[in-house]
């Protein structure tokens, strides 16, 4: 269950990177509360992750989810580049996030 919690805390970490965008620096209220209110859920099922999961392990995966989830988001919706250099930065985070996963078991 905990790798569960995980994983969803990682994809309301995109959603609130991405709404925090759209909230042009928190001028805008629908993008804000959703920021806000997906925050709190990201952080809240990160928190019964760590039940479980080592430290190390699960702050990691969830910020890796978050950085290459926001990386994807920001190239397919909002247009922004998707360079050699940046596609294998983000490919170099997805395997760090393999390895950890595999040294978690």
């Amino acid at each position: 269950m905990a790798w569960l919690y995980l994983f969803s805390a990682g994809i309301l970490e995109i959603v609130w990177a991405f709404t925090m965008k759209q909230s042009d620096g928190f001028t805008r209220p629908m993008p804000t509360a959703i920021t806000i209110v997906t925050m709190i859920g990201s952080f809240a099922l990160l928190s019964l992750a760590m039940r479980s999961l080592p430290l190390g392990t699960a702050y990691t995966i969830w910020t890796g989810i978050g950085a290459v989830g926001a990386f994807l988001v920001g190239a397919t919706v909002l247009g922004e580049a998707l360079t050699p250099m940046r596609i294998a930065a983000a490919a170099l985070i997805v395997s760090g996030l393999v390895m950890m996963k595999l040294s978690a078991s």
